[in-house]
Order: C-alpha cells, then sequence, then structure tokens
C-alpha cells in the first residue's frame, strides 16, 4: 500500500456539496429518461414505428434523445399523464358506483326486520310468524326463503 491514504478530513466540505450535487442530478436524470420511455408507450397517437424510433434515440443516444424529445413532445407529457390519471378516476369511481350499486340490490336485515315489524303492526301476520321471519332473517337466509307465504300477506 504504497498510494496515498485520503482520510474524511482530506475531503473539503464544497467537494462533498458538489459529489452530492451530481449524484442528485444523476439520479433526477435516470427518472427523467424512465418518465419518458412511459410517455412514449403511453401515447395512442404515434404509431407503432414512431415508438420504436423514439425508443432507439433515447437508448443510444441518451443524453441528446432526452432533450430533442423534450423539446419535440415535451409540452403534451403532462397532458398525456394527466388524462391517464382522470381515466384511472374515473374508472375506480365508476367501479365503485358498480359496486354500491350490485350492494342495495338486496336489502339489509335491518331493513328486513323493520318490515317485518311493520307487517305485523298492521296485523298482516301473527306473532308466530313474525317469530319465524325473525329468526330466518338472523339466521342470514334471502328473502326468497323466507317468503314462503309468511310475508306476502296471503
Amino acid at each position: 500500500m504504497s498510494g496515498p491514504t485520503y482520510l474524511a478530513y482530506d475531503y473539503p466540505l464544497l467537494s462533498v456539496f458538489w459529489s452530492m450535487l451530481v449524484f442528485f442530478l444523476w439520479i433526477m436524470w435516470f427518472v427523467l429518461l424512465f418518465r419518458i420511455v412511459v410517455d412514449i408507450f403511453r401515447d395512442d397517437r404515434m404509431s407503432g414505428w414512431a415508438k420504436a424510433g423514439w425508443l432507439v434515440f433515447t437508448i443510444v443516444l441518451p443524453f441528446l434523445g432526452v432533450f430533442v424529445y423534450v423539446i419535440a413532445r415535451g409540452k403534451n407529457m403532462g397532458r398525456r399523464e394527466a388524462a391517464q390519471a382522470r381515466a384511472q378516476q374515473e374508472a375506480f369511481a365508476s367501479y365503485v358506483r358498480e359496486t354500491a350499486k350490485s350492494g342495495d340490490d338486496r336489502p339489509s336485515s335491518v331493513d328486513e326486520l323493520a318490515k317485518l315489524s311493520e307487517i305485523r303492526g298492521r296485523g298482516d301476520i301473527t306473532d308466530e310468524e313474525f317469530r319465524r321471519a325473525k329468526d330466518l332473517v338472523l339466521s342470514g337466509h334471502g328473502p326468497s326463503e323466507r317468503a314462503g307465504g309468511t310475508a306476502s300477506g296471503s
């Protein structure tokens, strides 16, 4: 080990600052490169050959390819990303609406018990029929199984 040994105090504070700046710029460069690659594949108006050309250009000549892409197509990158986020939000909202709507088809046991109580209060069913229907509702059986003439009022 005949080479010079560098210790932490041999590396000046300004050099630490410049090293960190270069490191973070390097990380930002890769983030920008990956965002551009994602944007190339996201654009539906671009043909397959154009996508292949831009991809080769950004991989073979990364600095020049990224700068040219940002200058030529960077204005619409944000619009495409916002449109995709909006589409994902609408798809999620549609899924939630459909799921909530399908859950409304079957009334809850509280609603069924309230209806049974109202029917009993009008005198349409006896206390024994009410008790059997209430047991069916609380056991989790559906309305079709408990409708065997007891809750229909006939």
